[in-house]
C-alpha cells in the first residue's frame, strides 16, 4: 500500500521503518524545512522501546549517544544541605532496561535508519484529506494514498483536520527547556532547585557542547498563550520563576540569548479511538500522556511498531488493522495517563511536605541495594513499571497478504 505519514520526529520514522520492512511504499511529510535539531531535551527509552530499537539494529547507536547523566543534586527551598540522588538506581528500580538520550539525537538515529527506503518531503504540510485518500498539501501537488497516519505531535495537524477538537486534559503544570552555555562543565550530573510548585534544573551530556535548563511549574489555572508565541511563553516563565534562586534568575536572563527554546503545557489526550476511515494517529498525536511525565517517547516507539505490525497482519483490511492496533495499545495508554498524573504531582510538589517526601523517597531508593529497590517497585503492578510490563509481539510471521508497493 501507499502510506503517507505526517511528522518526522520519533513515531513517524519508526513507523516508516517497519512499514517498509513489510513491503509498503512510505512517504513522510514534515512541516519543518529540515530534520528538526532545535536543542530539545532528554527523553527516556524503557524496556519495550529498547527492544524494538534493537530489532531495528539501531540500539548500539542509541546507547553510544546516551546522555550519561547518572546523578542529581537538588537544593530544596529553605534547606541548606542538598539532596544527592543516584539516578542510575532510580531508573534501575523502574525499568529492567533504560537509556536516556537527547530527543533530537534519537530522532536523527531513527531517520537515518529509514533514509534509503523512505520518501521524505520537508517544508510541507497536509491541508486536506478526502475519504478516498486524496491528500492536498501547502506546496506539493495533490496525491493519492491508501492510508494516512498523523505522527505530528500533541498539536497534530492531521488530528485537527480529521477529528477536530478532541478531549484534552491539562494536568496542572508546564514544561520549558532552554539551551545555555555549559559554563559549569556539567557532564553526567544534574543540578536542581526545588520549591513549592516549581522545579528547575540544569544538566549536560557527554557529547553536547552546551547545557539544558529544564523548568517545571504548576499554576492554579491554565495560562493564556499560543503554543507558537515564544515571546509570550518567555514572559510567563519570568513571571512564574523569577526570584526562586539566583541560579534560576541567571538562567532566565539567558532566555533571549538565542539558545534553543521549548515550552508547552503538560496536557493529556484522552480519546480512546485514534482512527477514522483511512486515517489513524500514532504517538503524541494520538495518546500523549503528558510531556516529561508519562513515558511518551517510549509509548510513541511502541505504538509505531504495533501499528505497522497490525497493518502487516491485516493485509489490505485497514479497518481491521486499526481496530487491532487500538486494542493492543489502549491498556498501556490508559496506564500511562494515570502514571503521568501521579508523576506530575510528585516531581512538582504543591506543599513543603511534598518537597520533603520527594527528597526522602529519592534518598531511600539511592540508599537501598538495587535488587531491593527493583523488588519494591515491582510490587506496584502498573505505575512506574507499566511500560516494562508491555509485551512486544513478533509480527514477523505476518500474513502473506501484505500489499507491496
Amino acid at each position: 500500500m501507499r502510506i503517507l505519514i505526517s511528522g518526522a520526529s520519533i513515531a513517524g520514522p519508526v513507523l516508516a521503518y517497519w512499514l517498509t520492512r513489510y513491503g509498503h511504499g512510505v512517504t513522510v511529510v514534515e512541516r519543518s524545512p529540515v530534520l528538526r535539531k532545535t536543542g530539545g531535551h532528554a527523553v527516556d527509552l524503557f524496556g519495550p522501546a529498547m527492544e524494538i530499537s534493537e530489532r531495528m539494529g539501531v540500539l548500539p547507536k542509541i546507547e553510544s549517544m546516551a546522555t550519561g547523566t547518572d546523578r542529581m543534586t537538588v537544593y530544596r527551598d529553605g534547606v541548606r544541605k542538598p539532596t544527592t540522588v543516584d539516578l542510575t538506581k532510580i531508573f534501575q528500580a523502574t525499568s529492567d532496561r533504560h537509556v536516556e538520550i537527547m530527543r533530537d539525537d534519537l530522532s536523527e538515529i531513527y531517520y537515518d535508519a529509514t533514509l534509503n527506503d523512505v520518501e521524505y518531503v520537508f517544508g510541507d504540510s497536509i491541508t486536506s484529506i478526502s475519504a478516498d485518500g486524496e491528500v492536498s498539501f501547502d506546496n506539493a501537488e495533490q496525491r493519492s494514498f491508501d492510508l494516512v497516519v498523523g505522527a505530528d505531535g500533541l498539536h497534530s495537524n492531521v488530528r485537527n483536520l480529521v477529528f477536530g477538537e478532541v478531549d484534552k486534559h491539562w494536568i496542572g503544570a508546564y514544561l520549558a527547556v532552554l539551551s545555555v552555555p555549559n559554563t559549569a562543565g556539567l557532564a553526567g550530573e544534574m543540578l536542581g532547585h526545588l520549591a513549592v510548585g516549581r522545579m528547575v534544573g540544569i544538566y549536560g551530556a557527554r557529547h553536547l557542547g552546551d547545557a539544558r535548563v529544564v523548568m517545571l511549574f504548576r499554576t492554579g489555572q491554565e495560562l493564556d498563550y499560543h503554543y507558537r508565541d515564544t515571546a509570550r511563553q518567555k514572559q510567563l516563565l519570568r513571571e512564574q520563576l523569577a526570584g526562586m534562586h539566583p541560579d534560576v534568575d541567571g538562567w532566565l536572563a539567558q532566555l533571549d540569548d538565542g539558545g534553543a527554546f521549548y515550552f508547552d503545557s503538560i496536557t493529556q489526550l484522552r480519546q480512546d479511538t485514534w482512527s477514522r476511515g483511512r486515517v489513524t494517529l500514532v504517538g503524541d498525536a494520538a495518546y500523549c500522556p503528558g510531556p516529561a511525565v508519562g513515558g511518551s517517547t517510549s509509548i510513541a516507539v511502541i505504538g509505531a511498531y504495533v501499528l505497522a505490525g497490525e497493518i502487516a497482519r491485516a493485509g489490505t483490511d485497514h479497518a481491521k488493522a486499526f481496530a487491532a492496533y487500538e486494542r493492543e495499545m489502549l491498556p498501556l495508554v490508559r496506564e500511562s495517563r494515570k502514571m503521568a498524573a501521579t508523576m506530575a504531582k510528585t516531581i512538582i510538589p504543591s506543599s513543603r511536605f511534598g518537597m520533603w517526601a520527594l527528597s526522602r523517597g529519592a534518598q531511600l531508593v539511592t540508599a537501598l541495594p538495587t535488587p531491593v529497590a527493583r523488588w519494591l517497585a515491582k510490587l506496584n503492578s502498573g505505575g512506574l513499571r507499566s511500560l516494562d510490563e508491555f509485551v512486544v509481539q513478533d509480527y514477523s510471521s505476518r500474513s502473506d497478504s501484505v500489499t507491496h508497493a
